[in-house]
């Protein structure tokens, strides 16, 4: 399963690394693909994992998450 996640606030690769770190932990999540100049990580998921977890990743390192497809 992938899902793609539209952040905003990621100004540097350093912020790239924080999203995709912070994704990667969650358990479910095999893989995420950040792109600050996108603006947007895209997660390739093993298991079932919510939008909430997902959210709660990014706004914990305060992002936005404005949207999740």
């Amino acid at each position: 399963m992938q899902k793609t996640l539209k952040i905003e606030g990621m100004m540097c690769s350093h912020c790239e690394s924080k999203v995709k770190k912070a994704l990667e932990a969650i358990p479910g999540v095999q893989e995420a693909q950040v792109s600050q100049s996108a603006g947007t990580a895209v997660v390739v998921c093993t298991a079932d994992v919510s939008n909430e977890q997902l959210t709660q990743a990014v706004t914990a390192k305060k992002f936005h998450v404005a949207s999740i497809s």
